[in-house]
């Protein structure tokens, strides 16, 4: 993973009925609702999220 590259994760399915552990993932992502996009640093700790739940999200592009 290279200095400066970021990933754009999507949120498309909704997080109201997992476990907290998954809604506070979401929250920690800065995704709040459905259709949410963010950009983010691709670093291992965003990866590391993004795997445990990655039912709920998309990753959009990869090196931005």
């Amino acid at each position: 993973m290279a200095k400066g590259k970021k990933i754009r994760v999507k949120l498309v399915h909704s997080g109201i009925s997992t476990p907290p552990k998954h809604r506070a993932t979401l929250k920690g992502l800065g995704l709040p609702r459905l259709h949410a996009e963010r950009v983010l640093p691709d670093t291992p700790q965003v990866r590391g999220m993004v795997a445990s739940v990655t039912h709920l999200v998309k990753i959009v592009e990869e090196g931005l």
